[in-house]
């Protein structure tokens, strides 16, 4: 969508910034998500969606509604999916994927017989569309292939359902497959026998190995088990520094001793007071 159309011509009306103020108070509170002014103009071309599903003829009426308790309940979610954004790629951040096959995977080995003596367990925290744990999937793969009695699981989450019913069918055009090498395609990845349809879909032994669910990082994360890698990348850069801090040390409690978290290129724990050690380029270790 264009966030620099008129939105008024969808609805007859503006976001007033009194309305936008009731918006971002809430998304805060919600998901921990911040919407300075500056993003009024984007927010107010992406509620005309809402505006248009639920025949609101203004943001006002539309606003009473969501914080009614009957909005609360049929309408966050739906505000929540509209207002966060989720764009990811396969293979992204690539570096990453190499470490954690010839760093973070073999001292986890080495250190708790991680894979062998139990499943190693990894998170991908705010998996969006799904294309950062098929990566996974296709990573630790390869990497069993070579290391006969590995086993792994992948939790997958986000706080938006649109974005997991999308991962979850696990269906994708020709093109966004571009990042991941020939040889990996071939073996995990189904093409569609509709030719006029140009879309990939993951094979189904690697969607088995991903479990996906819905979760808000501002809620309880709701986990028996300690995770031995965390990757949460790109994702608390939409945090102000107090969010960050306590999500942070969520994550580090979530962690066995040695494991380990990937945060996005354009995020760092500096200036944060969390415990966990920089071990390379935003890879941090629960030491």
């Amino acid at each position: 969508m264009n966030c620099g159309s008129n939105p008024s011509q969808d609805t007859g009306t503006v976001l007033s910034d009194k309305t936008f103020s009731r918006f971002s108070s809430l998304i805060y509170d919600e998901v921990g998500i911040m919407l300075p002014s500056s993003k009024k103009i984007m927010l107010e071309a992406r509620l005309n969606k809402r505006l248009r599903a639920g025949g609101f003829s203004s943001f006002d009426d539309y606003a009473d509604f969501v914080f009614s308790s009957q909005g609360r309940e049929k309408e966050l979610v739906s505000l929540i999916d509209v207002v966060t954004t989720n764009k990811t790629d396969f293979y992204r951040e690539p570096a990453h994927f190499e470490y954690l096959v010839k760093v973070a995977i073999p001292t986890l080995i080495d250190s708790h017989e991680a894979g062998f003596k139990n499943p190693l367990k990894i998170w991908s925290a705010g998996c969006s569309t799904g294309e950062e744990p098929y990566t996974m999937s296709m990573v630790l793969s390869e990497f069993a292939a070579s290391h006969p009695g590995f086993k792994s699981s992948i939790l997958a989450t986000d706080i938006s359902t649109a974005v997991l019913a999308k991962a979850k069918n696990a269906i994708y055009s020709e093109e966004s497959v571009d990042t991941i090498p020939l040889n990996l395609k071939k073996k995990y990845l189904l093409k569609s026998r509709d030719r006029n349809k140009p879309n990939v879909r993951i094979a189904p032994q690697q969607r088995a190995m991903i479990t996906f669910r819905r979760l808000n990082f501002m809620e309880e994360f709701g986990m028996n088990e300690h995770m031995d890698i965390i990757f949460c990348r790109n994702v608390i850069i939409y945090f102000d520094k107090p969010t960050q801090e306590r999500l942070l040390n969520r994550f580090y409690r979530q962690l066995i001793t040695g494991g380990y978290l990937f945060l996005g290129h354009s995020e760092t724990i500096t200036g944060l007071n969390v415990p966990f050690k920089p071990v390379a380029t935003t890879v941090y270790r629960k030491l």
